[in-house]
């Protein structure tokens, strides 16, 4: 990641914040992505496992429809965020740029 002029003597100013607030994002949205894999395949197997057994048949559907709407919600979120910068005019948010908006 590139800090920019935000760190001064090796100390980090709030110019930071933005930078900071994008790492943040990033490493939650692989620890998202990671977690709906991780229950998804979890889901698969409790499903081969069920040995038709209705119950855990319905246990494992409903981990999977779990996991995978917290997937489209994680993905849906920096749709919301762009299509509020692009119907703002704030298109910096999409970026974390938030102290370069015009």
């Amino acid at each position: 990641m590139d800090w920019g002029n935000c760190v001064q003597e090796g100390i980090a100013t709030l110019q930071c914040i933005p930078a900071i607030f994008k790492n943040i994002v990033d490493w939650a949205l692989i620890f998202g992505g990671v977690t709906a894999l991780f229950f998804i395949i979890y889901a698969g197997i409790k499903y081969i496992r069920s040995g038709g057994e209705q119950e855990k048949v319905k246990s494992a559907r409903e981990t999977l429809t779990y996991a995978i709407i917290g997937l489209i919600i994680i993905l849906l979120s920096f749709a919301i965020v762009k299509g509020v910068g692009i119907i703002t005019g704030a298109t910096c948010i999409e970026r974390f740029g938030f102290g370069n908006c015009n």
